[in-house]
């Protein structure tokens, strides 16, 4: 590349970006327009739901598309040739960015305008517009929209018990037929697969073949789209490249790293269907194996073979493929190669794993590749073909999962002695339904309760423990929290009862120890985290409520409702072992809490919450479990994890045990009777 590199020709291209930023073209905000859409259906605007929230999810995709073509039209316009220099190198980079912003301007608008917020991300994410659709469709009398709407929603959200019921409901309404059932958001080529095999398991090979073929297209093209959508900003946690003085090579490693590890994650994404955890078994590789199998069965043994090497690309040495492979050759008397898109695929993802383990280390993180396309084997007919097709979209866990149902924690017991007085037990684990359950009485007095939700006023804010989020888990509910931690500091600045912010603390002892004793544990149960919670209905938002206060879940693995399994890994909170909740009152609208089956569908066993009630439990995929809508007044209750490992015992526990030693310690030395609880700010005494 010929060039005249200078300062002047590098701010021209950074200066075109500003130039080409005032265009005519301009796409309003997907997230503004889903602002519109919340607030006229809390309006009963139902015709104006529609238009915003279609609106909505228009923009979202143009959004999308734009940013996809403008990184490859750019990228296609610049490439990296041979770079022979530090200049070269820039030039393309900044080629490339003056291009990408004045492209995307140009069909988007400013793009400050496109900022949008990570909780409406995973709103999109989520499908949550096709919940609000499927109601104002149900409202407006278009239920064939509305079938739609609730049939894409509930792909993405299985678990979702009330959307399962209205699905059942709009099959038996009137002029509601099975092709009305569509899922808007299906992606091409995991539509075009399932197709594909519902073909062939019928026997219509030839068309199957076809169909594969265009699955196979579909997910390459899927696989640039992807990877282009990585290209966006990156986040570096607890990496502050503004305060830390990192070199300019340092930094676009550190960058360069995450938007690979991005891009190799397509893989993994483009495997997994929405709303699940896991990847389909040896997604990408099956494509090739029925492939083979169904060229055998009309005949081109040619391309049978083609295919059967290139699975062989993915799986060196597997048994069954190898015998088909010599099948096919002794058969036609000669050989050929694998695809050579699948080849080049496999070359690049292993030089990718080579940079990711440079980067990491670079980065100081820990890498570790996932089995992508691991397989549990297959079935060898009497034709010794096809192989890894035993059962169809199989979930199986990669590598570092663990099935968390097959293996307690340690040998389960229960029915240990309750430690205080008056506690009643109510039921045990055989009258829940279940396994390590159990439900108390009078674990807490009725003045007890009170004092604790009179402290919850003045200590909860709104979205505490979940970044600020006032409606985590659903937007009719306002959610409140506050930690022991901090409401022994607001006792002891004064802002709240010293003998209540204690209060708090000793319950949450008491809980433990009772969870402890019942379960007849052999080891410290210590606390994992201990939260006063409360959950408000939100005033005119609640006639058309269909969603849980609290979704089903398991507290230390990841629930898949569809595989009918519990992931223990990341993001879950692994170590938890048993959880607890000690409810404050009753005096409110549903909210019950309820056990499930792993299928997040069928109610084992329902809990009404009271004062003194005390539902406890263990963590893990045996108990998935959630909450009913709270459809009006408050329901307060302190929520308690726990673990047997010393290792993640709650940091802000400790620091209240070393403020409780503190503040008795301070009591003695100054005469206080905090035992007796006297209202006294120490501060006020000195």
């Amino acid at each position: 590349m010929d060039v005249n590199y200078s300062l002047g020709s590098y701010l021209i291209f950074v200066l075109q970006a500003v130039i080409f930023s005032s265009t005519t073209a301009s796409l309003e905000p997907y997230d503004l327009l889903y602002d519109n859409g919340v607030e006229a259906f809390y309006t009963s605007d139902y015709t104006n739901v529609v238009r915003y929230m279609e609106g909505a999810l228009s923009s979202y995709a143009v959004a999308r598309q734009t940013k996809v073509r403008c990184r490859l039209m750019c990228q296609n316009q610049h490439p990296f040739d041979a770079t022979s220099s530090d200049l070269q190198f820039f030039d393309v980079v900044l080629r490339r960015s003056s291009c990408l912003n004045e492209c995307i301007e140009e069909k988007l608008g400013t793009q400050s305008m496109h900022k949008i917020s990570e909780d409406v991300i995973q709103d999109f994410q989520r499908r949550i517009p096709y919940n609000y659709l499927q109601l104002a469709y149900q409202k407006l009398k278009q239920l064939d929209k509305a079938a739609a709407a609730a049939h894409t929603y509930f792909q993405a959200n299985p678990e979702h018990v009330e959307m399962g019921q209205n699905l059942e409901q709009y099959k038996d309404l009137q002029g509601v037929q099975e092709h009305h059932f569509v899922d808007r958001e299906a992606r091409p080529h995991q539509r075009a697969f399932a197709r594909a095999v519902k073909l062939y398991d019928g026997g219509d090979y030839p068309a199957s073949i076809l169909l594969f073929r265009e699955a196979l297209e579909e997910y390459y093209e899927a696989d640039v789209e992807c990877r282009a959508l990585c290209q966006g900003p990156q986040r570096f946690e607890e990496h502050d490249h503004v305060l830390y003085r990192y070199s300019l090579h340092e930094l676009i490693s550190d960058h360069f790293t995450q938007v690979l590890h991005c891009e190799h994650e397509c893989v993994r994404d483009l495997a997994t269907r929405p709303g699940r955890l896991s990847p389909m078994e040896n997604y990408l590789p099956l494509h090739y194996d029925y492939l083979q199998f169904a060229y055998f069965h009309v005949g081109q043994l040619e391309e049978a073979l083609r295919c059967a090497l290139t699975y062989l690309l993915f799986h060196e040495g597997d048994e069954f493929m190898t015998d088909n492979v010599e099948y096919y050759r002794e058969t036609l008397g000669h050989d050929t190669k694998p695809h050579e898109k699948a080849e080049w695929y496999l070359r690049r993802h292993k030089k990718e794993l080579e940079l990711l383990m440079i980067g990491s280390e670079t980065m100081g993180v820990q890498f570790t590749e996932g089995h992508y396309w691991s397989s549990t084997g297959g079935r060898e007919d009497s034709n010794r073909i096809p192989s890894g097709t035993d059962g169809w979209m199989e979930y199986v866990p990669i590598s570092e999962k663990k099935n968390v149902t097959l293996t307690p924690p340690q040998e389960l017991r229960e029915g240990g002695p309750l430690v205080y007085d008056n506690i009643q037990l109510v039921q045990n684990s055989q009258a829940l339904n279940g396994t390590q359950r159990v439900l108390l009485d009078n674990v807490i007095s009725v003045e007890e309760c009170d004092e604790l939700r009179v402290l919850a006023r003045t200590v909860t804010m709104a979205g505490d423990g979940y970044r600020g989020k006032t409606s985590p888990h659903t937007p009719n509910e306002r959610f409140e929290g506050a930690t022991v931690l901090k409401t022994l500091q607001y006792g002891y600045e004064g802002r709240v009862p010293l003998r209540s912010a204690r209060l708090f603390y000793d319950v949450s002892e008491r809980a433990r120890r009772l969870i402890e004793s019942y379960f007849l544990l052999n080891s410290t149960l210590h606390f994992s985290y201990t939260h006063l919670v409360c959950r408000t209905a939100i005033t005119g938002q609640q006639d058309h409520r269909n969603d849980l206060s609290h979704p089903i879940h398991a507290d230390n693995c990841l629930l898949d409702p569809e595989a009918n399994e519990c992931w223990k890994e990341p993001p879950a909170y692994t170590y938890r072992d048993y959880s607890a909740l000690l409810y404050l009152n009753g005096d409110f609208e549903g909210g019950e809490f309820i056990f499930t089956e792993m299928d997040a569908k069928t109610v084992t066993a329902s809990v009404k919450p009271k004062c003194g009630r005390m539902v406890g439990f263990s963590s893990g995929g045996e108990n998935p479990h959630g909450v009913r809508a709270v459809t009006r007044g408050q329901r307060c209750a302190v929520a308690l994890w726990f673990t047997l490992d010393p290792l993640f015992r709650e940091l802000e526990r400790l620091q209240a045990d070393e403020v409780m030693q503190a503040l008795e310690s301070q009591s003695r030395s100054q005469g206080l009777d905090i035992v007796q609880g006297l209202e006294i700010n120490p501060k006020d005494e000195l």
